[in-house]
């Protein structure tokens, strides 16, 4: 599938529901306390989405069976909400959700603290948070897609943390996924060079330990291989002739 360059009516159909992805995910960072299901996030997650009139982009997606990807503490991505997973003080919890308005998909995550947590898994927090921001500086018409990998792995590395390589970013648009895939870690080849009108879903998910991670027997939920803590932070972007737009984030 080619890499697709939005028109105007379609960046402005994306930045709505990035508009509304960006509050989604404020209001649920807002209830997030110990005591809570991961099942209590997801049912609020997606009233919040209908309430905007829009689609949760993951409700069976694959087969997947809830609205918001909620992973605790070594969980990496796409772990299933339970009604039987309480959330605790001191836990860190990523919040990775998308919708659909119009026909069109906005995807961000988020790492979000339960109650007091330690230093070191703030530090992973905002350092993952700040990956993305270390990439956005070389997203840029002009410039190559492997450019925004290599400055996310750099950034990551330099804390000594590992930087997941079986997942990876991806385009977006009238689909949840589209090409082209995003690394947040250095390739070989340059990859695609940027073009204004593209859109992009750049999300670093970063481990406190090794990079290795495994899949559970539920065939979504992936952990870190050594049990350490994982952040993951992303949002949609647009490739402007200047600086990218972030259209999944509150402005």
């Amino acid at each position: 599938m080619p890499v697709t360059i939005k028109s105007e009516r379609e960046i402005e159909l994306m930045r709505k529901a990035g508009e509304i992805l960006a509050r989604t995910h404020e209001e649920l960072a807002a209830a997030i306390r110990p005591g809570m299901t991961t099942m209590d996030i997801d049912r609020l997650g997606e009233k919040i989405i209908r309430g905007f009139g829009c689609i949760p982009s993951f409700k069976n997606y694959n087969g997947y069976p809830a609205s918001i990807c909620v992973s605790v503490n070594d969980e990496v991505v796409h772990g299933i909400p339970s009604k039987h997973r309480y959330l605790e003080e001191g836990d860190i919890v990523s919040l990775d959700a998308g919708v659909i308005y119009k026909g069109y998909h906005s995807d961000a995550a988020r790492t979000v603290a339960v109650g007091k947590i330690s230093p070191e898994a703030e530090k992973l927090i905002e350092v993952t948070r700040q990956c993305f921001f270390e990439g956005m500086k070389f997203a840029k018409a002009g410039n190559h897609l492997n450019d925004i990998s290599t400055a996310i792995q750099a950034y990551a590395e330099k804390f000594g943390y590992g930087v997941v390589r079986d997942l990876v970013g991806h385009g977006i648009g009238t689909h949840l996924h589209e090409d082209p895939e995003v690394p947040n870690f250095a390739q070989k080849k340059k990859g695609i060079r940027l073009e204004p009108g593209m859109t992009l879903a750049v999300e670093p998910m970063i481990n406190m330990g090794r990079p290795d991670v495994i899949w559970m027997d539920d065939d979504w939920t992936v952990k870190t291989e050594d049990g350490s803590l994982s952040a993951h932070y992303e949002n949609t972007i647009l490739i402007t002739d200047g600086e990218p737009e972030l259209l999944s984030l509150m402005h």
